[in-house]
């Protein structure tokens, strides 16, 4: 185990990893996320382990799959699944607390439906919901107090609700707010404050300390001051490659999000100002993320403090011809940043496959303790310092639905995907020539020997976590022998 250390940790909310420069994109400004990528592990194959808000953040607290956990869709879509983390499943806050840390959570937490960051000892109020909390009290008051204008929306962009029924969702619009009465700095404010009285905690008595920030962008809708709405040139967006998707020999429900979310409501215009708009707000976000970084330095506390920043999971954001997350397992909301600086250790780019959940056992870690009991994890340490590893060469994830029950299961490794969607045709694609996920080649002769080879390792994989959805693939995949024995205990006893 390492020597305990402070951990500061940054996460956003649907946030698209080709919108930071230190993945690749070179037009938007994200300077405070490519310093830390630049002094850190850049992980290039980082997964959510599901799409969706409330089950992945609840996998990164607790360390389990969705599945296990129980929180399998958001409470506001709620159809049955569990509301709050179990009172007997393992906690990120219990071990770290016990060791004496300092332990605060400002900004989104959508892991509960009424337990907050409070409920588990931690300083931090529960702000509830899934959107950017524009008319909570506290945010209000603290308008108030420094003087800044009230939320209020100009020139809203709304799509065009199916079936002619009237106005769609909200998509963007232009705050009559300035950069610094946001909700991303109030949140950055209230982040800060608690950074100066853990940075008094660790000087005096060496107590060290977690502090996570969460945002709620730049999940639409964008509601942005002007500053950031039109900081980039829609001429330089360039349309997602995967906007050419027809749906062909994909699973309808694609097609009928598309229409949920009217997508195509939009044209290549509208979708490259929209775009160059969720750019601006990545930007705005950065810049709150280097005021964080800025004060870890003021406070000496550069060389004793872990940086970890990631996202809950993507966004279409146009993809696909699609809008938001929701039941398509693509790289697009599945594939997430992940960036790793530990003091003392060496920047690189890390390949290996690794997950949200592995976050979980990492801060413990950084915290010199051992892994909760149960854990879906792996510490990423050894991967941020370098050392050779025996390490996954593939990744699950899972999916229960959103707006409607929706089950579906992925794995992906270094070339291939395969998604087992048991209501409808499963998908398979070729990554290495079709990098975008438009042609689905599950059904192609020339793949049936990479079909077969894929859907016994998914069905592998679940039968070992315990994962259900592996009672269905055994009746109805071709997964040829080995098929688990009956799950009610009792076919054996049939003559």
């Amino acid at each position: 185990m390492t020597t305990p250390r402070n951990v500061l940790f940054l996460m956003t909310d649907q946030h698209r990893v080709d919108t930071l420069g230190c993945y690749g994109n070179p037009v938007v400004r994200t300077p405070a996320l490519d310093d830390l990528a630049a002094q850190g592990a850049r992980f290039d194959r980082f997964y959510t382990p599901t799409a969706i808000c409330t089950p992945a953040r609840a996998s990164l607290f607790t360390g389990l799959h969705p599945f296990r956990h129980g929180l399998l869709v958001n409470p506001e879509r709620n159809g049955g699944a569990r509301d709050e983390v179990a009172d007997d499943q393992p906690v990120l806050p219990t071990p770290l607390l016990a060791a004496g840390y300092n332990l605060g959570h400002v900004g989104k937490w959508h892991i509960g439906r009424e337990r907050g960051p409070e409920f588990y000892s931690m300083d931090g109020e529960h702000l509830p919901g899934a959107l950017n909390p524009f008319h909570h009290p506290s945010y209000e008051h603290w308008l108030k107090e420094n003087g800044h204008p009230p939320f209020e929306v100009r020139e809203p962009v709304f799509g065009k609700a199916p079936n002619d029924s009237g106005r769609g969702h909200l998509i963007a619009g232009r705050l009559r707010q300035p950069a610094e009465a946001t909700v991303e700095a109030f949140l950055t404010e209230r982040t800060l404050e608690l950074l100066e009285r853990y940075a008094a905690d660790f000087r005096d008595s060496g107590k060290p300390f977690m502090l996570s920030c969460h945002f709620y962008g730049p999940h639409l809708p964008y509601l942005i001051p002007d500053e950031y709405y039109d900081m980039y040139d829609p001429e330089q967006v360039p349309l997602p490659e995967s906007m050419a998707e027809t749906f062909a020999g994909k699973p309808d429900v694609q097609r009928r999000y598309a229409e949920y979310w009217s997508a195509d409501h939009f044209d290549a215009d509208a979708w490259r100002k929209l775009i160059a708009v969720y750019w601006g707000y990545v930007t705005m976000i950065d810049d709150q993320v280097g005021r964080m970084l800025g004060a870890l330095r003021e406070h000496g506390l550069w060389d004793d403090t872990s940086v970890i920043f990631t996202a809950d999971h993507g966004e279409f954001t146009g993809a696909h011809r699609l809008n938001d997350k929701g039941p398509a397992m693509y790289e697009d909301i599945y594939r997430i940043p992940g960036i790793v600086r530990v003091p003392g250790t060496e920047p690189g780019i890390v390949d290996e496959f690794t997950t949200l959940i592995d976050l979980n056992p990492t801060i413990l870690e950084l915290a010199g303790l051992p892994p909760q009991e149960p854990c879906d994890g792996e510490s990423v340490l050894p991967l941020v310092a370098g050392e050779p590893v025996d390490w996954r060469t593939e990744v699950v994830a899972e999916f229960h639905g959103h707006h409607f029950p929706y089950s579906q299961r992925m794995l992906r490794d270094h070339r291939h995907k395969l998604v087992f969607n048991p209501e409808s045709v499963h998908e398979l694609y070729d990554l290495e020539s079709d990098p975008h996920e438009l042609h689905n080649v599950y059904t192609a002769p020339a793949y049936a020997a990479v079909r077969r080879d894929l859907t016994v390792r998914l069905y592998r994989e679940l039968l070992r976590r315990g994962d259900p959805a592996y009672t269905w693939m055994s009746y109805m995949a071709d997964i040829g022998e080995g098929r688990a024995p009956d799950v009610d205990g009792v076919a054996d006893q049939v003559t």
